[in-house]
């Protein structure tokens, strides 16, 4: 029988990126989930391969007899060294139904040579050498890793050339592959979190993925890099009980309000006492209005979908989003002026009045677009995206991990508010991505995680919350809990993210005795039910409403 062939994983990037030391540890994080893998690189080092003697022709060329090699020579070497390893090690690897992740790939060939001054045209002929060699293999993955500065010296003028020309090659390259950046300024654990996250459940399927836009029937299981029959072997704590208990009764305190009970609508004196977020994320008063006033309202256009969804973003407040309203009418990308919206903002600010929600900290941004007020970063930054046609790319993008990549690009623009915001965007139709696809821990939901385990297992924070996810039917019947979803609609990745950072608070004062990482020890606001209520209305693509309005739970 034929082997299933296996995977390709590209690492590219800079010298000095942290390439190599990133691909290492993705290959042995493939090892450890049982996966076949070998981590190989161009133009190859091990001994008495074509490879490892090009590596030192190009490095030391004086220690085998040469002064020294032309650019042009240099990279043909490459490209000979790149074919041999091709015919004699990735493509038997492969064939086999092993995973390869190779450090360095064809792209080297061209931003070496650029640099070099070598001609377009003779670089394009060397990579069709290489092309023809790939026998039209495509990689399952390639990730441009990036950082602002290298991690060691590098010439600042060739570094930098060097990163713009593998950004050009990356956004030619997207549409054949996947491709995603990587940011490489912290940790390496945080860069392999970023590309787990990127691969949930897209190219190492355990089971194939149900394609239904059905909210009321089960979603099929994503697996991630990992696949999970239980928790084991992460090791739950007391506090994994009450994430299950303050899910459902958070759910259930939702229902009672909607169905016009009066207050208390629940026993549980935290619950009672302090303010918390719903189970599910798109129920909450904001998101409410974003879906209803925001996206729902106005021009579908994806230019102006995007250009809405994104500015009310930006500040999350209702208030702000009225100022803007009142002076102008109706938000809209066509006849948008920076002068204009920074003169309503900054007159808010005079007038001592909050522009941006507390949910979020938004970067100043000062540095990076050279303003004196954070609100006028954000313009310019909005300025930029749509520039740069993000919504046309958004609504061309299969995957939200690819969305996600191609926001957390921009400045400004961290993991949790990529996430935040690809999430928002996918209520609109300008995507129509799963909501179980993919998740990016926050801060606070990584304390939760912390309170919730004692020990990941080693498992990733990532792979954790998959799990949970998809096993929550099963945790909440072995704890005898009935949990009401949401007209049908079962907790997707966003909305188990999000009663993670829940339960962290929840747990200040329910199980004071565990502590997270960050040591917090009160929960900061306290209930208070004196808002109107809401109309509930969810994005029509999930099927809610119909239920809703007939009365169907």
């Amino acid at each position: 029988m034929t082997a299933t062939p296996g995977h390709l994983y590209i690492f590219e990037g800079a010298d000095g990126v942290g390439k190599s030391a990133l691909s290492e540890r993705f290959a042995n994080e493939l090892r450890a989930t049982g996966i076949r893998c070998e981590l190989l690189a161009f133009p190859g080092r091990s001994p008495g391969t074509l490879g490892s003697l090009v590596y030192q022709i190009h490095h030391q060329p004086e220690a085998v007899g040469i002064n020294a090699v032309t650019p042009q020579a240099t990279q043909l070497l490459h490209v000979a060294a790149h074919v041999d390893a091709l015919q004699t090690e990735i493509l038997p690897l492969l064939n086999q139904g092993i995973t390869v992740v190779l450090d360095r790939y064809w792209w080297s060939t061209v931003v070496d040579g650029l640099v070099a001054g070598i001609p377009r045209s003779t670089i394009d002929l060397m990579v069709a050498i290489e092309l023809a060699g790939w026998r039209g293999v495509r990689p399952t993955a390639a990730f441009l890793v990036e950082r602002d500065t290298p991690l060691r010296p590098e010439p600042t003028e060739l570094w930098t050339r060097w990163c713009s020309h593998y950004r050009d090659l990356a956004e030619q390259e997207t549409s054949d592959y996947p491709v995603h950046r990587i940011t490489n300024d912290d940790s390496v654990d945080a860069a392999v979190i970023r590309i787990q996250a990127l691969l949930s459940g897209a190219h190492i399927p355990a089971t194939p993925k149900q394609e239904t836009n059905d909210s009321s029937q089960p979603t099929t299981r994503t697996t991630g890099l990992l696949a999970f029959a239980a928790i084991a072997p992460a090791q739950p704590s007391k506090v994994f009980d009450s994430y299950w208990s303050f899910a459902a009764e958070r759910q259930a305190v939702f229902f009672r309000r909607l169905s016009g009970l009066p207050p208390p609508w629940t026993t549980d004196a935290v619950l009672k006492a302090y303010k918390f977020t719903n189970a599910y994320r798109a129920s909450d008063r904001v998101s409410q209005y974003l879906i209803r006033n925001v996206i729902y309202q106005g021009d579908q256009s994806p230019e102006e979908l995007f250009f809405r969804i994104i500015l009310f973003k930006f500040f999350n407040r209702i208030e702000t989003w009225h100022r803007l309203l009142d002076a102008f009418g109706e938000v809209r990308f066509d006849g948008y002026s920076f002068k204009a919206y920074d003169t309503v903002l900054s007159q808010a600010l005079t007038s001592g009045h909050r522009i941006y929600s507390a949910a979020y900290i938004m970067p100043t941004g000062g540095r990076a677009f050279g303003t004196g007020r954070k609100h006028q970063a954000n313009l310019r930054l909005l300025e930029r995206m749509m520039d740069d046609e993000v919504p046309l790319r958004l609504s061309e993008m299969r995957t939200m991990a690819s969305a996600f990549a191609l926001l957390r690009s921009y400045p400004l623009i961290g993991d949790f508010l990529a996430y935040q915001y690809v999430t928002d965007i996918n209520y609109s139709n300008l995507t129509d991505f799963s909501e179980s696809e993919f998740v990016m821990p926050g801060p606070g939901a990584r304390d939760g995680l912390t309170k919730c385990f004692t020990s990941f297992g080693g498992l990733s924070e990532v792979d954790l919350m998959k799990v949970v996810a998809d096993r929550q039917e099963e945790e909440f019947a072995a704890r005898g809990i009935d949990f009401s979803t949401l007209w049908g609609r079962r907790l997707q990745l966003i909305d188990c993210q999000n009663l993670f950072c829940e339960v962290d608070k929840y747990a200040r004062v329910k199980h004071p005795d565990v502590a997270g990482r960050q040591a917090r020890l009160r929960i900061k606001q306290k209930f208070s039910p004196t808002r109107e209520p809401i109309s509930y209305w969810y994005p029509p693509k999930w099927g809610i409403n119909q239920r809703m309005s007939a009365g169907v739970l």
